[in-house]
């Protein structure tokens, strides 16, 4: 995953509040209203020192965003009474949390992004197709097709004596149709850079299309029946399966990165040779356990590169005053800061690894230290 998108919260000093928030509008008894999970987060804050401004403007943001369908969440980030960044999470947080400290709590989010694969979904009936897309930066398009060729659609009933003339005339049009679909699917694609191209629909239609699309985007098609144009078509089986697919993608981005770690021969594992790496700007792509319940923390600077696991380091490194912060807040701060990208694994991913951080360095030379023992 590339973190560019947080570069606006790192552009200014702190401190910086955080905040994630189940933002869910339902009547479910089980959980407090949006209400009231917003009201103990401004309280957390407060405990923690946060000033009025920057509490006051995150609560415009928060009662002030336009609310989405069903379960999701919010995450925003503020500082010196504005809100520099927000971000709509597909699904809630896995739970409230509020943060004020010298540097953004930006953990989380990257967390629940993880690998961001650019996708595009084509519904296809025989007389047009729904596409939706999403690019990177989980931005969504969407394209309406309605097939050139409308009539005749369905081919007539056998008997008659202008039946294969109709049979011809429905078959041309279903075609002419998929090749419209097909296009516009293959437009969006284009745009948004799209690494899977779910196809589904009518089967026969989704056949069609799937055969008319440019021959690049032909091994990126996943083909299936769920999914239907119909009025009242209940979406929960089309959405698990692009969820599969993307789901996917992203493993096998994330074997990718693991197998580049691999070749390095142990060097740049653990978190003292993942620290060395990013002060010297070498980093690639840091492999990152989350671990929400860590309690590990660093030492840093001003700069990104000021980064250590003491502040004696960061003192003999001419750092005035070392400030420690939490440790995945340094890290992805350093990232950021390097343009360096991470790749967010679990336990299950990377049991080996040592201290559950390592990194893809840009380059190796002489003095690059070795990395752990994991």
């Amino acid at each position: 995953m590339q973190l560019s998108f947080l570069r606006p919260i790192y552009a200014r000093p702190g401190p910086w509040a955080s905040i994630y928030l189940d933002a869910s509008r339902d009547t479910e008894t089980s959980r407090p209203e949006v209400g009231l999970r917003w009201r103990a987060l401004q309280e957390t804050l407060i405990e923690q020192g946060a000033d009025r401004e920057t509490i006051g403007a995150l609560d415009a943001a928060v009662r002030g965003h336009d609310p989405l369908a069903g379960d999701y969440g919010m995450a925003a980030f503020a500082t010196a009474g504005q809100v520099v960044l927000t971000e709509y999470l597909s699904a809630p947080p896995m739970k409230d949390l509020a943060a004020y400290g010298p540097v953004p709590h930006a953990m989380p989010l990257v967390a629940q992004r993880r690998e961001e694969v650019p996708w595009v979904r084509v519904v296809a009936d025989r007389t047009g197709a729904d596409v939706d897309a999403v690019d990177v930066g989980g931005v969504s398009r969407h394209a309406l097709v309605r097939g050139g060729n409308q009539y005749p659609i369905r081919r007539v009933k056998a008997g008659s004596w202008s039946q294969p003339h109709y049979q011809k005339a429905a078959m041309m049009a279903w075609k002419h149709n998929a090749g419209d679909a097909a296009a516009a699917t293959a437009e969006l694609a284009e745009a948004v850079g799209a690494e899977v191209v779910i196809v589904a629909g009518d089967v026969r239609a989704a056949n069609m299309l799937a055969a008319r699309l440019p021959e690049r985007w032909q091994d990126r098609v996943v083909q299936t029946d769920a999914g239907a144009r119909t009025a009242g078509a209940k979406p929960d089986a089309l959405d698990d399966v692009t969820v599969q697919a993307i789901a996917e993608v992203a493993a096998e981005h994330a074997g990718v990165t693991l197998d580049k770690f691999g070749m390095q021969q142990n060097v740049g594992a653990g978190l003292d040779a993942s620290v060395a790496a990013l002060q010297r700007g070498q980093v690639d792509t840091m492999l990152l356990v989350d671990d929400p319940s860590s309690t590990e923390q660093l030492w840093i600077g001003p700069d990104p590169t000021d980064i250590a696991t003491t502040a004696e380091e960061l003192t003999a490194l001419a750092v005035a005053d070392p400030i420690r912060v939490r440790a995945d807040a340094a890290l992805v701060r350093a990232l950021v800061g390097t343009d360096a990208g991470i790749t967010v694994l679990t336990p299950e991913e990377a049991p080996e690894l040592a201290d559950g951080v390592g990194v893809v360095l840009r380059y190796v030379d002489a003095s690059t230290p070795a990395g752990g023992d994991g």
